[in-house]
């Protein structure tokens, strides 16, 4: 799937057609959202579980019964989801089926297909490096959320500094979603998340004070490990520098193969700190069917009764 100025419209109706007949019987109930939040109305109290959240400890009933735990909360019957969709350069790059910043697309539209019903409303900010950050409003109904992608799909093609030319800005990005305060709802990151964890680590920690957070990581294989195939030129996306490299050599591909899991391993500690739920897409898979067994892994712990 290829998404150009010419055939926005043509290539997300196939995408959203394709979503619908893959994710449709997945939702969790009417006025539940992707992941099973905590809500804002008080319900019943329960015997604690591993995994429960601490903060949510029913402490005169653990006083009362010596057994710890926990007050439940009734979903709220609203859910407003915001989607962080980083549009920067890193993502024109794909050697799987498709490139990550069309995976990345493909994931938005997935979200607003699994979240949009029973009057929820979805929103999005688009970062796509030194240009500002596009703020698309919050909106209800399948019609909003259709007009919400388009924006999405088009962002490339809007007046001011392509995104070619400049550097990923999740912080900024994350930022922009803390001001003014939203009500609770559920904020999707999506991006590579390669650039430096010190800028997106801790404003992911503050939007973890007020909202539910999912993280979608988009990977190409190739950013895993280098096949051989002799002298490789590769070119920044977002500074212009070439390197040159000989991948025949199997000690560099080793040494790149740990740096790059490195680097994962790194990104997988912040947003865990962060408390973000992790979703992994990757452009060599059947990026719908990892959806799927997300869908129904969070569904099978909303009915142990644990949320993380």
């Amino acid at each position: 799937m290829t998404v150009t100025s010419s055939g926005v419209s043509a290539s997300l109706s196939r995408l959203q057609l394709q979503v619908t007949r893959r994710l449709d019987g997945l939702l969790q109930g009417e006025y539940l959202g992707l992941l099973p939040g905590p809500g804002s109305e008080a319900g019943e109290s329960r015997e604690y579980r591993p995994g429960d959240d601490v903060r949510r400890m029913d402490w005169p009933v653990t006083a009362r019964t010596t057994v710890p735990h926990v007050r439940l909360t009734e979903a709220d019957r609203e859910l407003e989801t915001w989607l962080a969709v980083d549009a920067s350069a890193s993502l024109d790059f794909g050697t799987g089926t498709m490139l990550k910043r069309e995976l990345a697309l493909a994931a938005a539209a997935a979200m607003t297909h699994l979240t949009v019903r029973g009057g929820n409303r979805i929103g999005a900010l688009v970062g796509t490096g030194d240009a500002p950050v596009v703020r698309i409003p919050a909106r209800g109904g399948r019609r909003g959320a259709q007009a919400l992608l388009h924006r999405i799909a088009r962002i490339q093609d809007d007046p001011g500094p392509h995104p070619a030319q400049g550097a990923s800005g999740i912080g900024e990005l994350l930022d922009g979603l803390a001001r003014p305060p939203r009500r609770r709802g559920l904020v999707v990151v999506i991006s590579d998340f390669l650039s430096p964890v010190a800028g997106w680590e801790r404003p992911l920690k503050r939007l973890r004070v007020r909202h539910d957070l999912l993280a979608i990581e988009i990977v190409d294989p190739r950013e895993l490990e280098l096949p051989p195939v002799g002298v490789v030129e590769f070119v920044d996306a977002e500074t212009g520098r070439v390197h040159t490299v000989q991948t025949s050599d199997p000690k560099l591909r080793t040494r790149y193969a740990k740096a790059a899991a490195a680097q994962r391993d790194e990104i997988a500690d912040a947003l865990r700190g962060a408390g973000a739920v992790r979703l992994r897409l990757r452009t060599d898979s059947d990026w719908l069917m990892d959806m799927v067994r997300f869908v129904v892994g969070r569904r099978h712990l909303r009915d142990r009764g644990s949320t993380r």
